[in-house]
């Protein structure tokens, strides 16, 4: 995979390297680890964990923890490195995540750049891993630093998420094709459900009038679902970064709300709304409910999977735009 790491992510390289040298000494001297994790846990072993011998499949994020479990249909044993609630962009692995990596059966990844921290994780690392974007084309960032980048959150559209389902259900065959038929049944009736969330979205936002059909957020994290439910999309910064919100960017953001008199913004669940605030306060709109991207939440909470998450968002967008929801 091409090394697609964002500039500001490459003071963490020496941090990084120390980490994996850490790894290195536990994989040496530590016994197995204790009970496995469900998915998104962060922690706990990723082989041997009593009767439990399934081949184990390692995620990046919980998102996508959650579509390989719909398409594993418990055949696999399904983990997420990171935790509810992380944010992945900046993410910093531990040598527990890198022992339970070299423990796994498969590693799956976004790709796109999504995962700058990824390539060196995975480096020395004698596991398979695949990349679940791989076909889709990708919508390219236009401003900020990351400008001619492949925009990573292809998984926010659910046409996209048909692509990784199929990517998953051949990955999941190469390494239990005693159970590949059952793979690509799990991944067709999980995809029927993608085309239906994609249906009820465009269908309920063709009733909107056309200066309402924008979508303004905090990150550029929507592209792809704009495109394909035929939205505008602005958003105030590209990529969630360290520094982020500056004064020229919150401007354009009120002058792109207060010139096609957009009644609804909106922010993610990973980073802080004050910056879209401040938009709220110069122009008429309001701010819709939280949107929810990189993470999922616990079990008993909004988002607990990626169908209830894409839901939440659409239902979440619909509102506020057809009638403005605090």
């Amino acid at each position: 995979m091409p090394n697609t790491s964002h500039t500001h992510h490459r003071r963490r390289a020496p941090l990084l390297a120390a980490t994996v040298a850490a790894a290195a000494f536990l994989l040496a001297g530590c016994a197995s680890p204790g009970a496995g994790s469900q998915t998104g846990a962060g922690e706990g072993g990723a082989r041997g964990s009593g009767a439990d011998d399934r081949p184990v499949v390692l995620t990046t994020f919980t998102v996508l923890a959650d579509i390989a479990e719909n398409v594993a249909g418990g055949h696999l044993r399904v983990e997420s490195i990171t935790k509810v609630g992380a944010e992945i962009h900046g993410y910093e692995p531990t040598p527990g995540d890198i022992r339970r990596a070299s423990e796994a059966d498969l590693i799956l990844d976004n790709g796109m750049g999504l995962e700058a921290w990824f390539e060196q994780f995975v480096s020395g690392l004698d596991v398979p891993h695949a990349v679940v974007s791989d076909g889709i084309e990708p919508i390219d960032i236009r401003e900020d630093a990351y400008s001619g980048m492949p925009n990573p959150h292809a998984w926010m559209s659910p046409l996209n998420v048909q692509v990784y389902v199929d990517n998953m259900a051949e990955a999941f065959a190469r390494i239990d094709p005693e159970n590949a038929g059952a793979y690509v049944a799990n991944a067709q009736a999980y995809k029927a459900e993608l085309q239906e969330v994609q249906d009820e979205l465009v269908l309920s936002l063709e009733a909107l009038p056309r200066q309402q059909r924008a979508l303004v957020t905090c990150e550029g994290a929507f592209s792809y679902l704009a495109r394909d439910a035929r939205l505008t999309e602005k958003y105030i910064w590209a990529v969630n970064a360290e520094q982020q919100a500056t004064p020229k960017q919150i401007a354009s953001a009120i002058e792109f709300v207060r010139e096609n008199d957009v009644p609804a913004v909106f922010c993610e669940s990973t980073v802080s709304d004050a910056p879209m605030r401040q938009v709220v306060e110069a122009t008429d709109a309001v701010l819709g409910d939280v949107l929810y991207v990189d993470s999922l939440s616990e079990a008993n909470g909004p988002v607990p999977t990626y169908l209830d998450l894409i839901r939440h968002d659409a239902d979440a967008i619909v509102a506020a735009l057809s009638g403005g929801k605090q």
